[in-house]
């Protein structure tokens, strides 16, 4: 027999449970467990003032924000919403069915003031790295580091040249901010190109062509990340350059020893990387061997002799050409011993004219010079060890492992939904790649722990 609702009075009295009505297998229950926000209030106390109106918890803010970027809900206007309407986003939130759901323009005015104030968004990052430590999901052996690019919340429209500077107009925070890392290695002065377009509305994006897609304006978000279970480890924000994320990279690096107590053995990267500086920073200071290939741009493609071809004696610190002469710093004897390195880092090994002159080899090697010049770098030390190194098992296992990061970036963009920036500012990009960089390793945890089902008793 069909059946048919008959009474609409409403019941006076409800027994409802919000714990009952979330799912056990519910991403959010997994998360819940690594969420440890027992220190927040400890440290936001200096703050905030011990008279007035109380505040917004922030606990339930960060709650919230976790939701955003664990789910990939990018509005916080939505999230809002979403939290309002989603039981289990109320249980997570700890809001029960009657709890208030704070306005969307609360988390802009905490952000801007005492987040950003007390350093807490990267607190929050660094509260689940020491979790996957404690969950021996870092094995600290190993790291891969690489930067991806972010699209900038501009209109490439309104652009004006770089060489002007930026118009009159343009004023602000984004502005205040862009003047204040002028000079920072990982953005101002990390190179010192000028860019090509400027955006007045957020003057440190950089205007970029790195990919195959039409020209935009980005930000940089550098991973170093444990190979092992692939968890990020730090995470930083960068101008789109090359030199800012070789910066990034040292940063991190150092920040993962002093906060962590983690000193990787080797570190996994692509060519980016492989400046001689940096593998010298790495193998000199650091003791870390570079499972990286070497920036090397040595090769011709006209048919002469590569530096390849001479073989450096470093007894004698010259060159051996294949004629059999020798190529040095010099040719004379200084009873004051000199430094041959120029500003760059580089000494130039030269061989005599008349050597080169009677040369049976002089097409093959020089023919436009009347003598053959070699470029050395002063770390060619490290260099030789890089290219050692990418002989080995352990190399081509890294360069296997070193997929992970991508596969991060790709869940970054396509499962959270972080393909282009809603805050603005260097500011706004920190805060949004660490928030996105804890979600990823809640996820990593909630994925690789399972959840232990109580025992019941006999």
């Amino acid at each position: 027999m069909m059946g048919e609702r008959t009474g609409t009075q409403e019941a006076l009295f409800y027994g409802f449970s919000v714990e009952q009505h979330v799912p056990q297998s519910h991403v959010l229950r997994a998360i819940d467990r690594f969420v440890d926000l027992s220190g927040l209030r400890a440290h936001l106390s200096p703050f905030y003032s011990h008279t007035g109106r109380p505040s917004i918890d922030p606990e339930l803010l960060i709650r919230m924000l976790s939701i955003g970027y664990c789910i990939g809900i990018r509005s916080e206007r939505r999230l809002c919403e979403e939290v309002h309407l989603n039981l289990a986003y109320r249980w997570f939130c700890r809001l029960g069915l009657d709890g208030a759901v704070p306005d969307h323009s609360t988390f802009s005015k905490n952000r801007h003031g005492r987040f950003r104030e007390s350093n807490l968004l990267p607190e929050v990052f660094e509260m689940t790295v020491r979790r996957c430590i404690e969950e021996k999901l870092v094995g600290g052996e190993a790291f891969a580091v690489d930067a991806s690019l972010i699209r900038a919340d501009v209109d490439r429209q309104r652009a004006v040249p770089g060489s002007d500077g930026l118009p009159p107009y343009a004023t602000g925070r984004t502005v205040s901010e862009y003047l204040a890392v002028l000079d920072d290695a990982a953005f101002g002065a990390a190179t010192p190109v000028v860019p090509k377009q400027l955006a007045p509305t957020d003057p440190a994006a950089r205007f970029t062509a790195a990919t195959p897609d039409r020209a935009f304006f980005s930000y940089s978000t550098n991973y170093l990340i444990d190979l092992d279970h692939a968890v990020v480890v730090d995470a930083e924000a960068t101008t789109s350059v090359r030199q800012a994320e070789v910066t990034a990279q040292r940063r991190m690096i150092e920040r993962t020893q002093e906060r962590f107590g983690l000193w990787p053995e080797r570190l996994a990267a692509d060519t980016a990387y492989g400046e001689a500086a940096n593998l010298a920073w790495l193998v000199e200071e650091k003791a870390i061997e570079p499972h990286i290939r070497v920036f090397d741009k040595s090769a011709r493609s006209d048919g002469t002799f590569a530096r390849s071809d001479f073989v450096f004696d470093h007894e004698d610190d010259s060159y051996v050409c294949p004629g059999g002469q020798r190529l040095r710093p010099s040719h004379r004897n200084f009873t004051t011993p000199r430094s041959y390195v120029d500003q760059d880092g580089f000494v130039r090994y030269r061989a005599r004219q008349q050597d080169c002159g009677g040369c049976a080899l002089r097409p093959r090697c020089t023919p436009n010079m009347p003598a053959r010049k070699i470029m050395r770098s002063a770390h060619e030390g490290a260099r030789d060890m890089a290219r050692d190194l990418a002989l080995t098992d352990a190399y081509f296992t890294s360069c296997r492992q070193r997929k992970k990061i991508e596969m991060l970036f790709a869940h970054l963009k396509r499962i959270l939904k972080l393909d282009r920036l809603r805050l603005r500012g260097p500011n706004g990009a920190k805060d949004e790649f660490l928030l996105a960089a804890a979600a990823q390793n809640l996820r990593k945890l909630a994925k690789l722990i399972p959840i232990r089902s109580a025992v019941l008793p006999a």
